[in-house]
This record gives C-alpha cells, sequence and structure tokens, in this order.
C-alpha cells in the first residue's frame, strides 16, 4: 500500500541508502536526492507528498532548501533531519514553517510516524484545493446542479435534454433532495427563461385557498375578497409553473388543473371569463404518482411526459465533500467569516451519515459549520450525543446526560474487549446497527485497534 511519496535529501550516501530503505519498507514511495537542487526539480503545486532534509549540506542548505521549497509551495511540509547541534536553529526552523525535525540519531519508528502525518496533512490539502478548483471551474448547470457521481452527471444531461423540450415534467425526489432547484434549471435553460418561473407548495396551502391561490379570484367572489388577485397559472403565463407537492393536491382541484391543461384555459375564482395560459408544467412529488391512490390518474398521464429522478444524498456519497465546501464557503463569504479546513475525519463523519434530510439538511450543517468555529462536525451531525466531560470515571454529580453518555463508553468498551475488535460481533451483541455504533465510536474516541490484541 502507498502511504504517501517522501522526497529524501541526504548528502551522506550510508545514511540516504538505509533511510530510504526503511521508508520503502514502511509503505512510502521515495524520491532520493544528493543535494538540494535536485529535490527542487521535483516539487510542483500537486506534489502530493513530503520533503525530508538533512541540515547540514554543501551548496544549498536545508534551511535554505526549505524556504525555497515553501516560496514554491506554501503548504508543503518540510521535515528537518537535525544532528545534536542543531536543535536550537531547528526550532527556529519550526517558527519559520518546517512541519517537524528528527534530531540523529532518529528512531526510525518515529521518522515514520512524522511522514505518515506529513503526508495526511498534504493530502487533505490537495484534496481541499481540488474541491475549490472544481466549485471557481463550474459554469452553467454545473454551478447549480454540484455533484461528480453518475447519477448527478446524468442528471445534468436530463436536465438539459427535457429544457429544450416544451413538456411537462415530473421530478421525483426525497424531501430536501433539491426538486425545486431542478425545476428551476429546467425553467432556465429552456425557451421559456424570460418569463416568470412561478413555484408553489401544494401541501403547505389549506384546501379552501389553493383554488385562488392558483386560479386566481375576482373582487367580491367570497367574503374578504377585496380586490381582484392574478392567480399562479396567470403569472406563470409564459414560463413555468411548479406544482410541489402535487400528491397532496385536493381531488377538486385535480379536476380544475386537468382542464386547464387540456384546454390552456383558465377561469378566475367569480369570473365567467376564460383566460388563455401558454405555460409549461413541472411537478415535484416524494410519492410515485403512478400507484397514489388519491391522485387521478388522467392528470398523472398528463403530467408524465417527461420523469425526472432525484437519487438521495446516502446514495451518492461521493458529492457530499463538494456540496459541504460550496455551501460552508458560500455562508462564509456572506458573513465575512473566514473558513476553516475540513479535516479528514470530518470528511469520514459526513460521508458515514445517512442524511434523512438530503441536501437540505447538508446545507443547513454547513452553514453552521462556517458560522460556528468551535463545533466539529460530528457535534453538527449528531447535538444529541453530548460531549462526555470525562467517561472514564463515573460521577453521580454529572448530568443525565454525562452519566449516559459515561454508561454508554463503558459498555462498548467492554462489548470490544470481549469480543476482541471484531465489529461485526459487537453489532450483533448491542443490537446495533453498523452506522450507529460507528457513529458512538468516533464520538467517544474509542479505536477498535485498542482491543485487538487484549
Amino acid at each position: 500500500m502507498n502511504r504517501g511519496q517522501v522526497i529524501l535529501v541526504d548528502d551522506d550516501p550510508i545514511i540516504r541508502q538505509s533511510t530510504s530503505q526503511w521508508l520503502q519498507m514502511a509503505g512510502f514511495e521515495v524520491i532520493v536526492c544528493e543535494r538540494a537542487a535536485e529535490a527542487l526539480t521535483h516539487l510542483n503545486e500537486a506534489f502530493p507528498g513530503v520533503l525530508v532534509s538533512d541540515v547540514r549540506m554543501p551548496e544549498m542548505d536545508g534551511l535554505e532548501l526549505m524556504m525555497e521549497a515553501r516560496r514554491r509551495i506554501p503548504e508543503l511540509p518540510v521535515i528537518l533531519i537535525t544532528g545534536h547541534g542543531d536543535v536550537d536553529m531547528a526550532i527556529g526552523a519550526m517558527r519559520d514553517g518546517a512541519y517537524d525535525f528528527i534530531e540523529k540519531p532518529f528512531i526510525p519508528e518515529r521518522l515514520v510516524e512524522t511522514i505518515n502525518r506529513a503526508c495526511e496533512k498534504r493530502r487533505l490539502v490537495l484534496e481541499n484545493l481540488r474541491l475549490q478548483q472544481d466549485l471557481a471551474s463550474h459554469s452553467g448547470i454545473d454551478s447549480k446542479i454540484i455533484g461528480i457521481s453518475p447519477a448527478i452527471q446524468k442528471l445534468r444531461r436530463d436536465i438539459l435534454k427535457y429544457a429544450a423540450l416544451n413538456t411537462n415534467v415530473i421530478i421525483y425526489g426525497e424531501t430536501g433532495s433539491g426538486k425545486e432547484l431542478v425545476a428551476q434549471c429546467l425553467h432556465e435553460f429552456s425557451p421559456r427563461s424570460e418569463c416568470n418561473f412561478v413555484p408553489i407548495n401544494c401541501g403547505a396551502i389549506p384546501e379552501t385557498l389553493i383554488e385562488t391561490e392558483l386560479f386566481g379570484h375576482e373582487a367580491g367572489a367570497f367574503t374578504g375578497a377585496s380586490k381582484k388577485r392574478t392567480g399562479k397559472f396567470q403569472h406563470a403565463d409564459g414560463g413555468t409553473l411548479l406544482l410541489d407537492e402535487i400528491e397532496s393536491m385536493p381531488a377538486s382541484l385535480q379536476v380544475k388543473i386537468l382542464r386547464s391543461l387540456q384546454e390552456g384555459v383558465i377561469e378566475p375564482l367569480g369570473s365567467n371569463k376564460q383566460i388563455s395560459v401558454d405555460l409549461r408544467i413541472v411537478a415535484a412529488s416524494k410519492a410515485d404518482l403512478s400507484v397514489e391512490e388519491n391522485f387521478r390518474q388522467d392528470l398523472y398521464y398528463r403530467l408524465n411526459v417527461s420523469c425526472l429522478y432525484l437519487s438521495p444524498l446516502r446514495e451518492r456519497t461521493e458529492d457530499i465533500p463538494l456540496l459541504f465546501e460550496y455551501y460552508a464557503r458560500q455562508s462564509a463569504t456572506q458573513h465575512e467569516r473566514e473558513l476553516r479546513r475540513v479535516t479528514r475525519q470530518d470528511l469520514i463523519n459526513l460521508q458515514q451519515h445517512a442524511w434523512p434530510g438530503n441536501v437540505r439538511e447538508l446545507k443547513n450543517i454547513a452553514v453552521r459549520y462556517a458560522l460556528d468555529g468551535s463545533l466539529p462536525v460530528v457535534d453538527l451531525l449528531y447535538p444529541e450525543m453530548i460531549e462526555p466531560v470525562d467517561v472514564t470515571q463515573v460521577d453521580s454529580s454529572l448530568s443525565l446526560g454525562a452519566q449516559v453518555a459515561n454508561f454508554e463508553y463503558k459498555v462498548i468498551c467492554e462489548a470490544l474487549r470481549q469480543h476482541r475488535g471484531n465489529i461485526k460481533a459487537v453489532m450483533e451483541m448491542l443490537d446495533l446497527p453498523r452506522r450507529t455504533l460507528n457513529q458512538k465510536m468516533v464520538k467517544y474516541q474509542i479505536e477498535r485497534t485498542d482491543f485487538v490484541d487484549e
């Protein structure tokens, strides 16, 4: 397994050879250089590893190499290998940006551990850089429907295909999956984009008001109707009308919508005059309208010309880092905050989460992450799991939540101890799903490997 790349610089051939062999045995890909100038030829912004250099070298020493390397790549981890007399110098170098220094004679395991941490940091920097570049390079529909998964790539193609057609569309997707955003894109990239995009949530309007919301009314049509009102159908004339949560629309209104679609006219409440409308209907639903008992099949067939299906976020985890970065950066910029770097553990927690609220939930988490620099991602995802103050001690003065956390910690540790770190056996013993067990182990900082050899 390749644990990362290392540029090793040392003018002593024996140290160079022995250190290189040790690092290769530990799983690193090693580029060996005798002089600093040679090492610089291997460095570029995309270099995925770390620089390890002796301090005392002819021509250009390790400190000068470090300064030049970090001038070219500001966030490159540089590890200095120093003799005993160079310690004060190395401490000063750390203030100037060195990642760490190792004093000769060094213990190989310590060098390997330090390089491993530095490579992890470099991978994270490059991953964040890639996310930023991906976001910056997006334009057109790529800047609106964000993601790299095959499902999202197909969705973008389908949106552009259906946008060019003057047909009705049904969008299926779970709550929070972005159905309204997709409808907006269908409108924006269509020939109707110069006219209005009008969304209405059929499930959020009382049954007594939805008819007048859609078709409008004349003054005096009912008690309280003091003036004429233009309905959503007429307001969307020439453009696009989104009927969100259409599965919740009253049956009596479904008949009127079907008639309007068939004849291209509406009749405001309290009026005998028919008004011609030319609009595209986009319907959005959580339920399958073809089998929904309370939904008229003749209206379904009128709407079901084209269909788009939005995959839930849990089925396209490769999109999560990009979406999180996008919404967090957007919020930080809006509120003039400096965006803190997402750690690899943050990304793991994000991708292990079930996301029942889909993209809407992720956006909320990203905004809170950007605005509150004190909270790690795991606390934002699971606020009900309070931070245990000291889970290794029993204290009746602790709050109930802390005592529960204490108990959970001990039960999980005991189960891991009994089964020697076997996660499957612990899941069966505690009757916990894998995701829940992982979440609790992350929360309480329990490492399975601590129990493997017991």
